[in-house]
Protein backbone atom coordinates (compact mmCIF):
# COMPACT_ATOMS: atom_id res chain seq x y z
CA UNK A 1 0.00 0.00 0.00
CA UNK A 2 1.07 3.55 -1.03
CA UNK A 3 0.75 6.85 1.25
CA UNK A 4 -0.28 9.40 -0.46
CA UNK A 5 1.42 12.83 1.07
CA UNK A 6 0.04 16.25 0.33
CA UNK A 7 2.10 19.01 -0.95
CA UNK A 8 2.09 21.54 1.93
CA UNK A 9 3.94 24.55 1.47
CA UNK A 10 5.42 26.63 4.61
CA UNK A 11 3.38 29.39 4.79
CA UNK A 12 5.15 32.64 6.38
CA UNK A 13 3.02 35.74 7.73
CA UNK A 14 5.24 39.11 7.49
CA UNK A 15 4.09 42.33 9.44
CA UNK A 16 5.75 45.12 7.88
CA UNK A 17 6.65 48.66 9.37
CA UNK A 18 3.23 49.83 8.75
CA UNK A 19 1.40 47.05 10.52
CA UNK A 20 0.49 45.71 7.59
CA UNK A 21 0.49 41.80 7.33
CA UNK A 22 1.53 39.70 4.33
CA UNK A 23 1.87 36.39 3.36
CA UNK A 24 4.14 34.43 1.39
CA UNK A 25 5.20 31.06 0.20
CA UNK A 26 8.89 29.53 1.58
CA UNK A 27 10.50 28.31 -1.33
CA UNK A 28 14.01 27.81 0.35
CA UNK A 29 16.37 29.23 2.92
CA UNK A 30 20.55 29.18 2.39
CA UNK A 31 22.92 30.18 5.27
CA UNK A 32 26.59 31.21 3.84
CA UNK A 33 29.46 33.34 5.56
CA UNK A 34 27.50 36.34 4.68
CA UNK A 35 24.45 35.75 6.77
CA UNK A 36 20.81 33.89 6.26
CA UNK A 37 18.71 34.33 3.66
CA UNK A 38 15.10 33.07 3.00
CA UNK A 39 13.61 33.06 -0.59
CA UNK A 40 9.78 34.10 -0.88
CA UNK A 41 6.79 34.07 -3.15
CA UNK A 42 3.34 35.97 -2.29
CA UNK A 43 0.25 34.06 -1.78
CA UNK A 44 -2.89 35.99 -2.59
CA UNK A 45 -6.44 35.35 -1.73
CA UNK A 46 -7.87 36.71 -4.78
CA UNK A 47 -7.59 35.48 -8.79
CA UNK A 48 -6.69 39.02 -10.11
CA UNK A 49 -3.97 39.48 -7.77
CA UNK A 50 -2.41 36.34 -8.64
CA UNK A 51 -2.88 37.09 -12.57
CA UNK A 52 -1.64 40.77 -11.82
CA UNK A 53 1.85 39.47 -9.83
CA UNK A 54 4.95 39.00 -11.91
CA UNK A 55 6.06 36.37 -10.28
CA UNK A 56 9.47 37.76 -9.03
CA UNK A 57 11.01 36.23 -6.18
CA UNK A 58 11.26 38.22 -3.08
CA UNK A 59 14.97 37.50 -0.85
CA UNK A 60 15.47 38.50 2.17
CA UNK A 61 18.32 38.06 4.79
CA UNK A 62 17.08 36.62 8.37
CA UNK A 63 18.35 38.84 11.27
CA UNK A 64 17.90 38.06 15.06
CA UNK A 65 18.16 40.35 17.85
CA UNK A 66 19.65 39.81 21.38
CA UNK A 67 16.20 38.88 22.74
CA UNK A 68 15.79 35.97 20.09
CA UNK A 69 13.43 37.65 17.95
CA UNK A 70 13.54 37.53 14.12
CA UNK A 71 13.52 39.76 11.69
CA UNK A 72 13.36 39.78 8.03
CA UNK A 73 15.06 42.41 6.72
CA UNK A 74 15.87 43.54 2.68
CA UNK A 75 19.52 43.05 1.38
CA UNK A 76 20.56 46.58 1.23
CA UNK A 77 23.87 45.53 -1.30
CA UNK A 78 23.62 45.04 -4.41
CA UNK A 79 26.41 42.85 -5.01
CA UNK A 80 25.53 40.97 -2.05
CA UNK A 81 21.83 40.57 -3.46
CA UNK A 82 22.80 39.73 -6.82
CA UNK A 83 25.08 36.75 -5.40
CA UNK A 84 22.37 35.13 -3.36
CA UNK A 85 19.30 35.57 -5.53
CA UNK A 86 22.18 33.80 -8.18
CA UNK A 87 22.43 31.02 -5.48
CA UNK A 88 18.52 30.72 -5.32
CA UNK A 89 17.99 30.58 -8.82
CA UNK A 90 20.21 27.62 -9.21
CA UNK A 91 18.53 25.90 -6.31
CA UNK A 92 15.72 26.51 -7.74
CA UNK A 93 15.70 25.96 -11.42
CA UNK A 94 14.15 22.77 -11.53
CA UNK A 95 10.77 24.05 -10.16
CA UNK A 96 10.70 27.54 -11.40
CA UNK A 97 11.89 29.19 -14.78
CA UNK A 98 13.55 32.30 -14.40
CA UNK A 99 14.08 35.14 -17.08
CA UNK A 100 17.37 36.39 -16.10
CA UNK A 101 16.26 40.13 -14.94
Amino acid sequence: MTENKEFNPDIVTVVDENGVQHVFEELDRIETDEGRFIALLPVYDEAEEILDDDGELIILTVVEDEDGETYLEPIEDEKLFNKIGELFEERLEDLFEFDGE
